[in-house]
């Protein structure tokens, strides 16, 4: 089983693309790869085949971490062929969209479950998370997680109710929520892991501030000894100061790269930042986070 990684790939919109991209960014080294079983948003099917011919250039199976989500007939287009029939009980919906996921991936079990979004109520989320505690007892999930919850009095109560606690919460990353302070400050007392999504996308009031230019200026990176761009530095800020673990689908190798050396790969340690810039960025939230 491959470690909690630093770094994920997300593969969400790269439709027809999933297969070549997937590729491309674990040959850069990237070990964690993000999907979902939602046919709206994600190619699963196409990160199996990723997997398929990766395996045949030497890379196992057990040297990547595969991050899946159930989502629940919310979040799915009814349009498209389901990977569930949405009239069973929702413990059985888990369990039909989890047998789909294996197919997909060819994979036996995954590194992550994730929980697309909380469901309506409560009492119909736990019947979920019931069944994900299921299939971790069984062996096929080695962790479970949660996405798109921003109440932290609604996380308390699933933390309270359930038995197997959730290793992850996944949440875009943006001024909107405040951040998560609340959330992270709870996950970290309970040692449980932030991810973040719409990291950069979300954020270019950061990004593109003097504060950053200036900082990349000041840090160069890897053995190349380039400058650090403001995406690798504000990456490498969420990890170093605050223990995230983004999410990045880029769909350039160049930048597939540059991501991976914020995550010191292969034990090296790319780059890190001064307590003074870690500072001057805490100043960029104005103490939202």
């Amino acid at each position: 089983m491959a470690n909690i990684p630093r770094i994920i790939y997300g593969t969400a919109w790269k439709k027809e693309k999933t297969t070549d991209l997937v590729k491309a960014a674990v040959l850069a080294g990237f070990r964690a790869i993000d999907t979902a079983c939602q046919p709206k948003h994600y190619r699963e099917d196409l990160v199996g085949q990723a997997i398929k011919e990766l395996q045949e250039q030497g890379i196992q199976r057990s040297d990547l971490f595969i991050q899946t989500k159930f989502t629940s007939i919310d979040g799915q287009d009814t349009s498209q062929p389901l990977p569930y029939d949405p009239h069973l009980p929702l413990p059985d919906q888990v369990f039909a969209s989890f047998q789909t996921s294996q197919k997909n991936l060819g994979t036996e079990y995954v590194d992550s479950l994730v929980l697309h979004s909380p469901l309506r109520s409560h009492s119909d989320t736990m019947l979920v998370w019931n069944a994900f505690e299921k299939l971790y007892k069984d062996g096929k999930v080695k962790h479970l997680g949660i996405s798109n919850i921003y109440n932290l009095d609604r996380l308390k109560m699933i933390w309270e109710d359930s038995n197997i606690k959730p290793t992850f919460v996944q949440n875009r990353f943006y001024a909107d929520s405040g951040y998560d302070v609340d959330i992270r400050a709870f996950l970290k007392d309970k040692n449980a892991r932030y991810q973040s999504f719409w990291t950069l996308t979300a954020n270019p009031h950061i990004l593109n501030t003097p504060e950053m230019a200036k900082i990349s200026q000041q840090t160069r990176v890897g053995d190349s000894g380039s400058l650090a761009t403001s995406a690798q530095i504000f990456f490498k800020y969420l990890m170093q100061r605050h223990n995230i673990i983004p999410l990045t689908g880029t769909t350039n190798k160049e930048h597939m790269v540059q991501d991976l050396l914020c995550a010191n790969t292969n034990n090296n340690e790319s780059f890190s930042l001064s307590p003074e810039q870690i500072a001057a960025i805490d100043r960029l939230f104005v103490n939202k986070n």
